[in-house]
């Protein structure tokens, strides 16, 4: 079992990649993972391999791909310094939504787990009986998951500073977008529209309905209409802050739905697509030519990413995690525990901690999965044809058949346990998150 732990050899490797060097079980020792710039040598279990090997041959023979075609098909598979199989693993190929496993490393990175991104409300006027006299002005600022909960909390924090009606125009400025429309003016609009219960939608009332018994209806009457303003004024009075879900819970939610547009802002957060794209590569060690994004989303097969950058980039941003306490499940799905999202209608082993993709012609799948006779296996597989339904079938037996080779590992590393806490769907439309500036 996992020969290489006894060969000296994992730890070269452990030192190499900077790790402290502690008493840690075989399966936990290959959860310090580095990048496969890291791979040392082949798998001397050719289990990995012939399993790839012949879930290539089905695809062919399930007519899932022309023979002809297998170069259009990318496999990568590593535990620790093994490699254990390669098909086109450094080409790089239409990822879909595996983009996202960059945008979630790169946000990480720069902003940290417990960034909350601040929406800033202002007026351009004071407020008299419960009139404010003026503008009231919605500065955004890459909150991604700014929905119908937290207007309807933010209908209610104004009515709690006894702001009832706006005089003037709902102004939009900055990056603000509200139940992932990206478009200012209609999510302004939705945002005015959340505001008066009176003139909720069946999706406002719908929302309401499962929110917290005993929360207000808010009634902030706005008279004029949505504008937009490119920039915030310095004279405007600042009413209230409004926080945003921590980090580690929107890198989640967006995995868990692999939303686009929550994946666009984060990108935007950072600097846009290409500033993904380069520390992506950084982070992960791997050629810059091996990540080729057009956005933060993965929307376009002009998002391309070798199999071998897929596996280095889970890596990275496990390394990640853990440096902040969390696992790579606190960000992604993980079988047998999340019951959301992407995971619906798939047949994974259980714990695989994973993200797919999707577009019309594309079906790719990546993770990591847990085996007893090679720890901690990652996997990135990306596979380009018509038949996505029968691609997805194919990736999750795939990984059926190489449990059954490799054996389910006795215990689920520490290394990839949610943490229950973080794991709970989010507290959305909470109040205690808008903190009330003016006072007077």
């Amino acid at each position: 079992m996992l020969e290489l732990l006894g060969s000296g050899l994992v730890t070269l490797w452990l030192e190499m990649a900077g790790v402290q060097l502690k008493p840690l079980n075989a399966l936990d020792a290959l959860a310090w993972q580095s990048s496969p710039g890291l791979v040392l040598a082949p798998d001397p279990n050719p289990a990995g391999a012939i399993t790839v090997q012949e879930y290539l041959k089905t695809l062919v023979t399930s007519k899932l791909i022309d023979p002809k075609l297998t170069e259009s098909q990318g496999i990568w598979m590593q535990s620790g310094p093994m490699l254990m199989a390669n098909h086109q693993g450094t080409t790089p190929l239409p990822a879909a939504s595996l983009t996202k496993i960059a945008t979630s490393l790169v946000a990480l990175k720069t902003w940290g787990p417990d960034h909350q991104f601040e929406t800033l409300v202002s007026t351009t006027g004071s407020i008299q009986n419960g009139v404010l006299q003026g503008d009231l002005v919605i500065a955004g600022n890459n909150d991604p998951m700014f929905v119908w909960e937290e207007a309807i909390a933010l209908g209610n924090t104004l009515n709690k500073m006894g702001i009832k009606q706006v005089k003037g125009n709902l102004v939009i400025t900055g990056n603000f977008m509200m139940n992932f429309q990206p478009n200012p003016i209609v999510a302004g609009q939705t945002l005015k529209q959340a505001m008066n219960y009176t003139t909720w939608s069946r999706p406002a009332n719908y929302v309401y309905s499962i929110m917290p018994k005993g929360t207000p209806k808010p009634q902030v009457v706005i008279a004029g209409t949505v504008k937009l303003d490119p920039q915030l004024n310095s004279q405007q009075t600042v009413l209230l802050r409004h926080r945003s879900l921590p980090l580690k819970q929107l890198i989640k939610e967006m995995n868990v739905f692999s939303n686009n547009e929550m994946a666009q802002m984060l990108a935007d957060s950072v600097g846009g697509a290409q500033v993904v794209q380069l520390t992506a590569a950084q982070l992960a060690r791997v050629p810059q030519s091996e990540i080729q994004l057009i956005n933060g989303s993965g929307l376009g097969p002009e998002n391309r990413i070798s199999p071998r950058a897929v596996c280095a980039m889970l890596m990275a941003l496990q390394r990640e995690a853990l440096f902040h306490q969390l696992t790579l499940s606190d960000l992604l799905l993980i079988s047998g525990f999340d019951h959301r999202g992407t995971i619906h209608g798939r047949h994974m082993p259980t714990a695989t901690v994973f993200k797919t993709g999707t577009l019309r012609d594309v079906s790719s799948l990546a993770g990591v999965i847990p085996t007893r006779d090679r720890g901690l296996v990652w996997f990135a597989i990306l596979n380009r044809g018509n038949n996505v339904s029968g691609f997805r079938a194919g990736q999750d037996q795939f990984l059926q058949h190489l449990v059954q080779k490799l054996q389910v590992a006795p215990a689920l590393p520490s290394a990839i346990t949610p943490h229950s806490a973080i794991n709970t769907v989010p507290e959305l439309g909470s109040a205690s998150r808008n903190e009330i500036v003016y006072g007077g």
